[in-house]
């Protein structure tokens, strides 16, 4: 998008607010309101999302916002009556990215700006304190070369250790006056070296400078990376936020600290946070020094602690939900630096909701609205086994929770490409920056040695709901050496540490896991799931069942499972599955069974192939009964068989070697073998996933389907004499034609009719098909002429509306595709609703049109997808089947998209 010409591109913190996210980013929204509510926020001004976006269209800033900018800075310096950069008592900024959707960590900031060889002294005489102001000096340098002039950050922390060496002091915050002095001249050189240029002098040139560097970090590759696994628009652009410079670094009344409104981590009442003395903004985050509490806080600034606890009850009621609140101190005066809705792992996320309620903070429609379906899939995965002792070699911060074993690797690289491998790791590092966002994505679970449950590594960590622990100080992590040490135990690259983040412990070697206590609930029930649980995990139980049934009693969308053996079936039912959407009759084939279904093919006469169904049929039958009987009372739609036809023949290739050895070494090949040779090179398929299967199989190999159709309605028979009440669907594969399903529907219906006579009773057994190649969505009024129901197979829709065959281009080209986006994730992850999805509603209303009633589903994996249950809400589908690890997800999701689509009606 382009700015338009005269638009305003630059607007002060008062001018606006929260509703203004899309316009002003998230920090900027958020800036402005907390400015309106009256809290100390010092002054600044947001430069737009639309100047960014016109930026990054055209290579340059629209024309209009140097002059706007220029006007804004004025207005704030005849505010606070200092000048940028001037060089007796000079008016300081910072410049913060702020997009619509918080991307923690992930975009630059830049402190300080407007300081240089001559402001520098000013500041020093202004605040009194020489050492803060080449303090701050070297920062700016610093942040300025990395995020500006693309200097290489380790080069920085290398001289800055390599100073701290030499003056013998462990922090930054200890090195003397004339140790900065030098740090910045050593700093001033890396820059002239590495950029080829002199660091700037002049004020203004480092602010549109700052400016240009943020707009450009929204395309870094950590930015691209994280939007792409968080679903982030690409095209949305940042904010930048200029705001008066407040320091945190004037000394041991002064700091800078991170707080939220309840705990992060568990979702427990009460004010959490960290804080750090004598530090300025970016310290907290990046880790570089294990903080204090904010109970430490109240011992250090008792005025000031209370103000921000007030200021955060206030915060929290406003926004109706946990807040994650920026602040400094500075010589004792609190200021706020920004408030969002905060990060939360999947077990907070729910507690909070639910006590939001008790609190008649928000109602019970909204609380849904406030837990995901993937937050629920988290809180489903195992835990460690309490009733096996073990002594933790260290414990650090519980920064996000989950029980992780893992091969330990020290740097992203490593991470990637164990993942890759297969392996599940645990990337150990001092603390983690933006730049370890690849490693983090594919580690199983993150481990430092510094940092608190504000710092990048637990924000990050709890976002993408992988288990953290952050802050280990006993922990000393070598990367270089590719080990870490405690105390006497050393651990090397690929050795196996076992991490909890809901405490904090770390263990030695790999400690069993159990389920954890909502998988528990889920399978079981409530009353047996609480039984001997401590009460975060009682209270946790509770939440998740409070919004779990609250979901189910919302939703419109029913939720069946994919089953294909009655065990699969009786699981899904306890997670609570209404139906079988699909049992996939091939894979009753597999195995031990395989052969028979060999013979049937490649059956020379009507006799063979007689005598191969005949051996089949009582097997059918006993599957469907037991099928059915799993899901009495229940709807079960069976797929007629469906695997492409070389699932089920011999291997083409060990036959041809085995004949042609055999005849090269003077023998004479098994005549089987040369007889099974000829009849697989006859049926011998290039593109089997698009050749002989489904429907094709029923019309091309007479008796197959046939033979499924009496076991089914045999088993449906078996089922109503012994009382059972079975509702049982049969679903016709692969139909691109109505001429296709009228031909196999007139064989269907009779053998029905047969069976139903023999046995005395009456069978209802409606007859649909699989929506599943684009012609058929493309003829759906037609088909529906012959079809009772349809059940979108939207794996197989997206492979033949793409042209892609899953199985080779998810590893060849979706790497690719995604880096350079052609598309923000897998379309066979989540539907892609603009091909897939208009082929789903079009041959939907086209069905309709022909037929009324139409009973519309989806069985592909998309049905346990949470983004893609919206889009079947939206599409008028009546259910979606998954597999019954994913039915308490889209349960859950079910619900939320009623309440999406409906918004209004709230329920207390």
């Amino acid at each position: 998008m382009n700015a338009a010409s005269g638009a305003r591109l630059v607007f002060d913190f008062a001018d606006g607010d929260r509703t203004q996210a899309d316009l002003l980013g998230g920090k900027g929204a958020n800036l402005a309101e907390m400015t309106r509510l009256g809290l100390p926020v010092p002054p600044g001004f947001t430069v737009s999302t639309e100047a960014c976006r016109h930026y990054l269209a055209r290579g340059t800033e629209p024309a209009e916002l140097r002059e706007q900018v220029t006007a804004a800075l004025r207005r704030l310096e005849d505010t606070l009556g200092r000048r940028l950069g001037d060089v007796e008592d000079p008016l300081l900024v910072s410049v913060r990215s702020g997009a619509k959707v918080s991307m923690p960590g992930m975009m630059d900031t830049i402190l300080n700006v407007g300081l240089n060889d001559h402001s520098v002294k000013g500041l020093a005489a202004a605040a009194r304190d020489e050492r803060f102001a080449w303090d701050s000096y070297r920062r700016l340098i610093q942040m300025f070369g990395r995020t500006v002039l693309g200097v290489r950050a380790e080069l920085f922390d290398d001289e800055l250790a390599a100073a701290k060496a030499r003056a013998a002091v462990a922090t930054d915050v200890e090195l003397p006056v004339a140790a900065l002095r030098e740090l910045v001249e050593s700093f001033n050189q890396i820059v002239v070296t590495q950029s080829g240029r002199e660091f700037p002098q002049d004020p203004r040139e480092q602010l549109d400078l700052a400016i240009r560097a943020v707009f450009d970090s929204w395309n870094t590759e950590r930015a691209r990376i994280y939007r792409r696994r968080e679903r982030i628009p690409h095209d949305l652009g940042t904010a930048v936020n200029v705001c008066a410079m407040v320091f945190g670094n004037l000394g041991q009344t002064s700091g800078t600290g991170v707080a939220f409104t309840r705990d992060p981590a568990t979702g427990r009442p009460g004010v959490y946070g960290d804080y750090l003395p004598n530090a300025q903004g970016e310290d907290v985050v990046a880790g570089i020094r294990n903080t204090e509490s904010l109970d430490d806080l109240a011992g250090r600034d008792p005025r000031a602690h209370a103000e921000l606890t007030r200021i955060m009850r206030l915060l929290e009621t406003h926004y109706r939900d946990l807040c994650d609140i920026e602040f400094t101190i500075e010589r004792g005066t609190l200021w706020m630096l920004q408030t969002r809705i905060g990060q939360r792992t999947a077990a907070a996320a729910f507690r909070i909701a639910a006590h939001l309620i008790d609190e008649e903070v928000i109602t019970l429609d909204e609380a849904l609205t406030r837990v995901t379906g993937h937050q629920l899939a988290q809180l489903m995965f195992p835990q460690f086994d309490a009733g096996t002792p073990a002594t933790p070699i260290t414990t650090g911060m519980a920064a996000s929770p989950g029980a992780v074993v893992g091969e330990v690797v020290f740097d992203s690289a490593a991470a990637v490409a164990r993942a890759a491998a297969g392996a599940q790791v645990l990337l150990c590092r001092r603390e983690t920056s933006p730049d370890d966002l690849e490693g983090m994505i594919a580690a199983a679970g993150v481990l430092t040695s510094r940092g608190g449950k504000t710092s990048h590594a637990a924000v990050v960590a709890r976002g993408m709901g992988r288990a953290c622990v952050c802050g280990a100080e006993e922990i000393d992590i070598d990367a270089p050496e590719r080990v870490l040490r405690v105390g006497d135990l050393v651990v090397a690259e690929g050795d196996i540490l076992s991490i909890d983040g809901t405490t904090g412990e770390v263990f030695a070697g790999a400690r069993p896991v159990v389920p954890s206590p909502v998988a528990t609930y889920l399978e079981q029930g409530l009353d047996i799931a609480l039984k001997g649980l401590d009460a975060d995990a009682a209270d946790l139980v509770r939440s998740v069942d409070r919004l779990l049934r609250h979901a189910d009693g919302s939703r419109r969308l029913t939720v069946r499972a994919n089953a294909d053996t009655a065990e699969d079936a009786a699981h899904a039912r306890r997670l609570g599955a209404q139906g079988v959407g699909l049992c996939r009759t091939e894979h009753m084939f597999l195995g031990e069974r395989r052969v028979l279904i060999e013979r049937l093919v490649l059956a020379d006469s009507a006799e063979a192939r007689s005598a191969a169904l005949a051996e089949l049929l009582p097997l059918q039958r006993a599957d469907f009964v037991a099928l059915l009987t799993a899901m009495d009372g229940l709807p079960t739609t069976i797929r007629l068989l469906d695997a492409p036809l070389h699932e089920f023949l011999p291997d083409r290739t060990e036959l041809a070697i085995r004949v042609a050895v055999t005849e090269a070494t003077g023998g004479s090949a098994d005549p089987q073998d040369a007889r099974l040779l000829g009849a697989v090179q006859r049926r011998h398929e290039s593109n089997p996933m698009l050749g002989l299967r489904g429907v094709r199989l029923a019309l091309v190999v007479p008796g197959l389907f046939a033979m499924q159709v009496r076991a089914i309605a045999e088993a449906a028979a078996a089922r109503i004499a012994a009382g059972g009440r079975p509702r049982v669907e049969i679903m016709v594969p692969l139909v691109a034609s109505v001429m296709e399903l009228h031909l196999v529907r007139d064989e269907i219906d009779a053998i029905i009719a047969e069976v139903a006579e023999r046995a005395g009773v009456s069978l209802r057994i409606p007859i649909g098909t699989m929506i599943e190649l684009p012609r058929a969505a493309l003829t759906a009024d037609r088909i529906a002429e012959a079809a009772e129901f349809f059940s979108f197979g939207t794996n197989d829709l997206t492979q033949t509306t793409w042209g892609f065959s899953r199985d080779d281009v998810e590893a060849a080209i979706f790497v690719a595709y995604l880096a350079q986006g052609v598309f923000a994730v897998s379309p066979f992850e989540s539907l892609d609703r603009e091909g897939v999805g208009a082929l789903v509603r079009m041959a939907a209303a086209a069905g309709r049109r022909t037929r009324p009633g139409l009973t519309l589903g989806v069985c592909g994996e998309h049905g346990g997808d949470p983004e893609s249950v919206h889009f079947f809400h939206e599409a008028g589908l009546d259910y979606v089947s998954c597999s019954p690890y994913r039915i308490p997800v889209a349960r859950l999701e079910a619900g939320r998209a009623a309440l999406a689509a409906d918004p209004g009606g709230a329920t207390a």
